[in-house]
């Protein structure tokens, strides 16, 4: 049981942030196969319902969303806790607002669609850096 305990422990805690419900169920389901505890928000008002109850590593946050935009709830986050690392998915020609993003403190932002495993590579960066922080 102690095993299964400290197994659940060392997987990243990852929220996903994303008002395309399809895509985020998707990628969750292929990051949890991969072995991360993955929670979804489908905005940010849920997002930030979400950070204020648990804990997370990191979390992968789209910027273009209806309602409050991705640099909204990055600055809200990073209200909450200056440590959280967070990556931000942009789409093709919105590199200018990921890099204000980067600016306020985001880890790094990856171009929409990007590969699995570049993402995957960015969260266990964003997860190490954070470690280190520690």
């Amino acid at each position: 049981m102690s095993g299964q305990r400290n197994l659940k422990a060392d997987r990243i805690r990852l929220l996903l942030v994303d008002d395309e419900e399809g895509y985020v169920n998707i990628l969750a389901n292929r990051l949890s196969r991969r072995g991360m505890d993955v929670q979804k928000a489908l905005s940010g008002a849920q997002a930030l319902q979400r950070i204020r109850n648990q804990i997370f590593d990191v979390v992968v946050l789209d910027l273009k969303m209806e309602g409050m935009n991705g640099l909204e709830v990055l600055r809200i986050f990073k209200q909450m806790d200056e440590k959280m690392e967070v990556i931000m998915l942009t789409g093709h020609g919105s590199q200018d607002t990921a890099r204000d993003g980067l600016a306020m403190g985001a880890f790094d932002y990856l171009t929409k669609p990007c590969e699995l495993d570049e993402l995957l590579e960015k969260i266990r960066e964003a997860y190490a850096h954070k470690k280190q922080l520690r």
